[in-house]
C-alpha cells in the first residue's frame, strides 16, 4: 500500500494552504475536487499550485485527482476510484465544508455538506480500507459555552448560535462513532475563527471579522470629518471592549494541521487550534481607529444601546453585521494543550494591530471579494 493522503477540500482557503504544507512536509497526496461553472477539476487544482510555484519558486507535486462530489452518494466515485483509494491511501484529511450559517432546512447547505459530506466520506473511507483519519471540525461545537473548553471534551453545546455550529457538531459526532474503524486513530482538529495569512493578509474568502473590517473601510470614505480632517465614526457598541475574539491566522492553523498529520504519535487525539491569549473587542476596535485614522467608536456595554435610539451610522452598523451579533458576548477559553504539546514549535501568532493593518490591506486591494486578487501573494513562505 501506499502512504498518500486524500485531501478533502483543497480549494478553499485552508485547503490550498494544506495542499503546500503537506507536501512541504514530503507527502504524497490525492485530492477530492469537482469542476465549477469555469473550470474543471483539474484546472482549479493547478491553478493553487501554479500560484504556490510562483511564490516558492520551487516545482509543487500535482496530486493525484479524484473528480467527485463531497455531497454525492458514494463521493461521486465509481468501483475503480474506490479500489484505487483502498491500494493508494492510507489516510484521508477531511476538510471541506460549508461556511453557511443558516439552512432552509437540512436538505440543504451547511448540512448537506457538513453532515451529508461527512457520511459520505465515512462510508467511502471505510470501504476502502483507509487506517486513518483527520477530520477538520471547529472549535465552536461547543456552542454557546463561555468557559474553558478543553481538548478532550465532546461537543457538549449550550446551544447553537446557528445551523453551522449544529451541522459541525453532528459530524464531528459521526466522526467519533466510527472511531474504532481506522487502527490508526481519529484526529480530529478544532480550529478558532480562521482569518487571513499573518504574513500576507491573503484570504479567498470574507467572514465573520471581515464585515465590521468592510464597514468601517466604507464609511471611513464617506464620514464626517471635524476640523483637521480627521473622520468621525459616531457608532456606539454594545460591548465592554473586553470581549475575548479567538482569531487565528491561516498559515498556522495549516502549518500545525500538516506538522500533527506527518506525526504518528499524536494522532488519536483531538485539538484546540486557538490562540493562547485571545484578542479583544476593543484592541481590535484600536487596530482599526489606529489604520483608517477614525475617531468617536465608543463602548457602551451590553444593553446601552437601545435599537430605537440609533443614529444613521449605527443603524447602518448594526445591520451590516446582524448575522454576526449573537458572537458579541464574549467567547470560550480554548484548552489548547494537546496542540501546545503536539507541535511547540508552531506558537499561534497574535492578531495585533500590525496584522489587522495587513488583513485590511489585502482585503482592500481585492475590492473585499469581488477583485480579482486571490491568489496568495510573496511572503507567504511555506511554514
Amino acid at each position: 500500500m501506499s502512504e498518500m493522503i486524500l485531501l478533502t477540500g483543497a480549494t478553499g482557503l485552508l485547503g490550498r494552504y494544506l495542499l503546500r504544507d503537506l507536501s512541504a512536509r514530503g507527502a504524497s497526496m490525492a485530492v477530492l475536487v469537482r469542476g465549477d461553472r469555469r473550470r474543471s477539476a483539474e484546472a482549479r487544482v493547478d491553478e493553487i499550485l501554479s500560484d504556490w510555484e510562483a511564490i516558492t519558486g520551487r516545482p509543487m507535486p500535482r496530486p493525484y485527482l479524484l473528480d467527485g462530489d463531497l455531497t454525492a452518494p458514494g463521493l461521486g466515485l465509481d468501483g475503480d476510484a474506490i479500489r484505487w483509494l483502498a491500494r493508494h491511501c492510507r489516510a484521508v484529511l477531511h476538510n471541506g465544508a460549508s461556511l453557511t450559517f443558516q439552512g432552509a432546512d437540512r436538505a440543504g447547505d451547511p448540512w448537506r455538506t457538513n453532515l451529508g459530506g461527512t457520511a459520505n466520506v465515512l462510508e467511502i473511507a471505510r470501504a476502502a480500507g483507509i487506517a486513518e483519519l483527520h477530520h477538520v471540525s471547529t472549535a465552536y461545537v461547543c456552542g454557546r459555552r463561555v468557559d474553558l473548553v478543553h481538548e478532550d471534551e465532546p461537543p457538549r453545546p449550550s446551544g447553537f448560535r446557528n445551523d453551522y455550529e449544529a451541522s459541525k457538531a453532528e459530524s464531528e459526532g459521526l466522526v467519533r462513532a466510527v472511531a474504532a474503524d481506522f487502527p490508526g486513530g481519529v484526529t480530529i482538529y478544532r480550529p478558532a475563527v480562521i482569518v487571513g495569512d499573518s504574513t500576507t493578509g491573503y484570504t479567498s474568502t470574507y467572514h465573520g471579522l471581515y464585515r465590521y473590517l468592510q464597514f468601517v473601510a466604507l464609511m471611513s470614505r464617506y464620514a464626517p470629518r471635524d476640523s483637521e480632517g480627521r473622520i468621525l465614526l459616531p457608532i456606539r457598541l454594545n460591548l465592554t471592549g473586553d470581549e475575548r475574539r479567538n482569531l487565528v491566522p491561516v498559515d498556522w492553523v495549516s502549518a500545525a494541521i500538516a506538522a500533527i498529520v506527518m506525526r504518528p504519535e499524536h494522532h488519536g487525539k483531538t485539538y484546540h487550534l486557538a490562540p493562547e491569549r485571545p484578542v479583544t473587542a476593543g484592541e481590535l476596535e484600536g487596530a482599526m481607529a489606529a489604520h483608517f485614522g477614525y475617531s468617536g467608536v465608543t463602548f457602551v456595554g451590553p444593553g446601552g444601546l437601545d435599537a430605537a435610539d440609533r443614529n444613521e451610522f449605527e443603524a447602518q452598523f448594526y445591520e451590516f453585521v446582524a448575522q454576526y451579533e449573537l458572537y458579541w458576548a464574549s467567547e470560550p477559553r480554548f484548552d489548547a494543550a494537546n496542540t501546545r504539546a503536539a507541535v511547540p514549535e508552531l506558537p499561534c501568532p497574535r492578531v495585533d494591530a500590525a496584522m489587522v493593518g495587513r488583513l485590511i490591506d489585502f482585503a482592500d486591494r481585492d475590492a473585499w471579494g469581488r477583485g480579482r486578487r486571490r491568489r496568495p501573494v510573496a511572503g507567504a513562505a511555506a511554514s
